[in-house]
């Protein structure tokens, strides 16, 4: 690991950066650095320009892969190299298109969760569907977790770190009950192959677009 990478992940940890942001910036950055096969110590504006010229007409990215790529420079430049620059002029932001999302029926929600086999999987986007979590909350969930007597879920270290409580459903209640049944698990509610560590968010992700496909 060198001096620079070092100093950037550290000034991320104290700010709470989450481990999968804090991944994410690193491999920004090497990759900026590997264009240009220089250190980003040794770079500045016309580079960083010619970046974002690169990723835009050559790489052809989507404004929101873009989007990361500047977020982990701005990190870098204004954070860990301390550098007086305007940001906005020196690392501007694409505009992002605003899209309306898909807005699935419930008929349609249940279709897709009937096609997804594996009845781990299946409990975790539908506690992602029932309780509105996102597939990083609803993996790290412990037993401990879901309080029947108050009908709520806890959700620790969501997005930016925060602790939140969210409504737990009859319904829902009874499927996590009938998947604790099926697996037995003890600390976490989704185990991985490990049993001290949660399933990964890959499979989830493989298994949600197998069953969309």
């Amino acid at each position: 690991m060198t001096s620079l990478r070092r100093r950037m992940t550290e000034d991320m940890q104290v700010r709470s950066l989450s481990p999968h942001t804090q991944a994410t910036y690193v491999q920004q950055v090497s990759l900026f650095a590997r264009y240009f096969n220089k250190s980003p110590e040794l770079l500045g504006p016309e580079e960083i320009h010619s970046y974002q010229v690169y990723l835009t007409n050559e790489r052809k990215l989507a404004p929101s892969s873009i989007i990361l790529a500047v977020a982990a420079l701005r990190f870098l430049y204004k954070i860990t190299l301390h550098k007086d620059w305007t940001l906005q002029e020196v690392i501007p932001t694409p505009k992002k298109p605003q899209k309306l999302p898909i807005i699935l029926s419930p008929e349609e929600v249940l279709q897709f969760l009937r096609c997804v086999w594996n009845i781990k999987h299946r409990t975790i986007l539908t506690v992602c569907y029932a309780a509105g979590l996102r597939v990083s909350e609803a993996i790290c969930l412990k037993v401990t977790d879901i309080d029947s007597k108050r009908m709520v879920i806890r959700v620790g270290g969501g997005k930016g770190r925060i602790d939140r409580y969210v409504m737990l459903s009859p319904k829902l209640l009874q499927i996590l009950r009938k998947w604790w049944r099926v697996d037995r698990p003890k600390e976490w509610l989704f185990p991985g192959d490990q049993a001290d560590t949660h399933i990964g968010r890959p499979t989830i992700e493989d298994a949600c677009q197998k069953a969309w496909r």
